[in-house]
């Protein structure tokens, strides 16, 4: 496969160009020593928020490889986000219908702005009780009972938007959600930031291959692409009206100076993609082996994403904290780590001797917990030990405001002691990984406080309840 736009900055460098243009280096190799291929939209460089050269060539070719119409990001899935839902909002008024959205609770924090900013309904389907916010599952079945009470309510979304894999590797039936959606009427939207990878598995588990209409991917968190990368993914079997408008759903959120560095790597990735063979269902088999590895020394796993490996706390640890220090001490390095998980992404580029050192440093750390504790307390019952689910789900946060309607009030700072049961002005995150303790619009109750890192923007003014919007 052509790589067109490396292809244009490495002839232009050959050439030794009088670089009157940006960037300021002028292309003289510097500490990164980069500086020669960091280029800006010059003439036969195409513009990517009206692609129709070198850019237009490759987006094209990325769109033979996943099987759709996509598009480059330079600024992640946080872009493609914004725009999927300015495309979202923009076919529903086409339609004569509401701009209204039914997403799970563990979106993305570019999603609760994007929502905010456009004025766009939400309705959220919630986490189960017992799991992490982090997660929210829910089945084709289940999809099907919320849209029914959805349309006997009158607040039937115009799509469904949903995370897989989420952050901890959890991951949906794209394929029994996006037959309950069309039979509905409703499109289905994935943030599948985590899955780029899975299109090229022996059997492709990518969410444009079970039916989704619009999908992202953060091309830079599973594959050899540099930090930003990312694609828009459109079906080429849903409404046209997506791709009539998906270029003007990315400029509206863009920068018009996005980086050719990462371009000329989302352009390398293509030819990458197309020779790669079976690498990606090697990783996936080798990740599973270390999984079962670490269970059989006593760590518990969740998640089925088959590149990550998220540990829950018990045996072996009790704190993921604790634990990733520990890792960092080896010249380990995780993804993420809390009190209950530790987070490990592996991919194409992982080395066999990688995968040893985190075996045998995690066999090492086990070993001491047993010798450490009694026989009963080296079984993995613990305090920390994964609470059961239940079918119910959490209740939704009290909310008095749409996110349009928070974000545009009058707000203030203040600090954790003073900020329950006022409005959230701004949306309640941790970072990573970005979703939503508290949507901006809602009440602030007790179990918010521990997330308040030193003060929260809240609204000012006083405000008429109007009830939850969760399911």
């Amino acid at each position: 496969m052509n790589t067109p736009i490396f292809d244009f900055v490495e002839n232009y460098i050959a050439d030794v160009p009088v670089r009157l243009h940006m960037p300021g280096h002028k292309g003289m190799p510097g500490p990164l020593r980069i500086e020669p291929y960091d280029i800006t939209e010059i003439e036969g460089a195409d513009v990517l928020s009206q692609a129709c050269g070198i850019i237009a060539e490759s987006e094209a070719n990325a769109g033979t490889l996943f099987g759709c119409r996509t598009l480059y990001s330079t600024e992640g899935s946080s872009l493609c986000i914004r725009a999927m839902v300015f495309l979202l909002k923009k076919i529903a008024l086409h339609k004569g219908r509401e701009p209204r959205i039914l997403a799970t609770r563990n979106m993305h924090r570019s999603f609760l702005d994007a929502v905010a900013a456009l004025d766009v309904a939400v309705d959220w389907i919630m986490p189960r009780k017992g799991d992490s916010y982090e997660r929210c599952d829910v089945t084709g079945e289940e999809l099907s009972q919320i849209l029914s009470e959805c349309r006997e309510e009158g607040r039937m979304p115009v799509t469904v938007f949903v995370t897989s894999p989420d952050y901890l590797g959890h991951t949906l039936d794209i394929a029994a959600l996006t037959d309950v959606c069309h039979e509905r009427g409703c499109f289905l939207a994935v943030d599948n930031a985590h899955g780029a990878y899975r299109k090229f598995l022996a059997e492709s588990e990518h969410p444009m291959d079970f039916g989704a209409d619009l999908c992202c991917d953060s091309a830079h968190k599973t594959l050899p692409v540099l930090t930003g990368g990312a694609y828009l993914h459109i079906s080429r079997n849903t409404d046209p009206y997506f791709t009539e408008y998906a270029g003007q759903a990315m400029a509206l959120f863009a920068t018009t100076s996005p980086s050719y560095l990462i371009l000329q790597s989302l352009d390398l990735c293509n030819a990458y993609l197309a020779e790669c063979g079976g690498a990606f269902e090697k990783t996936a088999r080798r990740t599973t082996k270390l999984a079962e590895a670490l269970r059989k020394a006593g760590y518990r796993t969740c998640g089925e994403e088959r590149w990550k490996i998220t540990l829950c706390a018990g045996h072996g640890f009790a704190d993921g904290t604790i634990l990733a220090a520990h890792l960092r001490e080896r010249n380990i390095h995780v993804e993420y780590a809390d009190a209950k998980h530790v987070v490990m992404m592996f991919g194409v580029n992982t080395t066999e001797g990688e995968y040893l050192a985190v075996e045998r440093a995690l066999s090492e750390l086990a070993q001491a917990e047993d010798a450490a504790n009694s026989p009963a307390e080296a079984t993995g019952d613990s305090d920390f030990a994964a609470t059961e689910t239940s079918g119910d789900r959490v209740p939704a946060p009290l909310c008095v405001l749409t996110p349009a309607e928070a974000v545009w009030a009058e707000s203030e700072y203040v600090d954790a002691s003073h900020c329950i049961g006022r409005v959230l002005a701004e949306p309640l995150v941790t970072m990573p990984p970005c979703v939503p303790l508290y949507m901006c619009g809602e009440v602030l109750g007790e179990d918010a406080v521990p997330f308040v890192n030193g003060r929260v923007r809240v609204v000012k003014e006083p405000i008429v309840r109007r009830g939850g919007n969760g399911r």
